[in-house]
């Protein structure tokens, strides 16, 4: 600690100590605060560095305890950046998980994709709304959280599932990584199928998952191509959508 005159020269090199450095937010008993800015309000002192210079000068006792550096008040640009850089420290057990899912064309005239419904000459089969791009995204979530698939969460013989809407399975495997006090660092999907086209969905798909993720849109990607005419989604006989999901969770040795 250096004490400097109006040159930035050093001084004096002060007995550390003695001194402390203070945080705030700080605590004090309400009504005796309260009183103290008011008597400074009245005589326009308005020079106080935080609320325990105030309180010394209204003549209270003030007294420290030990405080904690992770605790960082957030004020400027910088505050931001390193509170930031301190979640991510903290969140460093980085997991990736994927997923597949498949359903057959069917009677109908629309598919849902990634929360959106997609006008199409066919509908597809399936328990609930068999959205194949949330499916796949579920199960790359439950498998980044090594919790099992979409099947042990949401059973396709459970009548309760019959015709969900699948971003409320989303949403749910989502919830899953912050009860364990983590996050969702990306979602990609890739959609497989001669018809329908999905790029002009793709900008709404993207939009929907964020929604649901509750994560900014660029930490969403959808793809999509097809088999060139192979198998049974070239033969437009079904659709199947493959999912990668990057979490961060804090590090555990258990």
């Amino acid at each position: 600690m250096k004490s400097i005159d109006h040159s930035a020269a050093v001084t004096e090199t002060l007995d550390r100590s003695s001194l402390r450095i203070v945080q705030t937010p700080q605590a004090f008993t309400f009504n005796l605060i309260l009183e103290a800015h008011r008597r400074a309000a009245a005589a326009r002192h308005e020079s106080f560095t935080d609320d325990a210079a105030l309180a010394e000068w209204a003549g209270q006792h003030v007294s420290v305890f030990e405080g904690e550096a992770a605790n960082l008040k957030v004020t400027t640009d910088d505050d931001f950046a390193r509170a930031e850089m301190m979640r991510f420290a903290v969140l460093s057990d980085v997991r990736t998980g994927n997923g597949l899912d498949v359903h057959a064309f069917a009677d109908g005239d629309h598919v849902m994709l990634a929360g959106i419904r997609v006008p199409h000459s066919r509908g597809v089969t399936g328990h609930s709304d068999a959205d194949v791009a949330l499916h796949a995204l579920v199960d790359a979530i439950l498998g980044a959280l090594a919790e099992g698939d979409i099947g042990a969460h949401f059973p396709p013989n459970d009548p309760q599932w019959k015709g969900a809407a699948s971003d409320r399975f989303l949403a749910l495997a989502c919830e899953r990584v912050r009860k364990r006090g983590g996050m969702i660092a990306h979602l990609d999907v890739t959609v497989v199928c001669e018809a329908p086209r999905i790029s002009p969905h793709r900008d709404a798909m993207r939009a929907r998952i964020a929604e649901i993720a509750s994560v900014a849109l660029d930490r969403v990607a959808v793809k999509a191509t097809t088999s060139e005419k192979l198998g049974f989604a070239g033969r437009g006989e079904g659709i199947f959508a493959m999912a990668t999901a990057t979490i961060r969770l804090p590090w555990s040795a258990k």
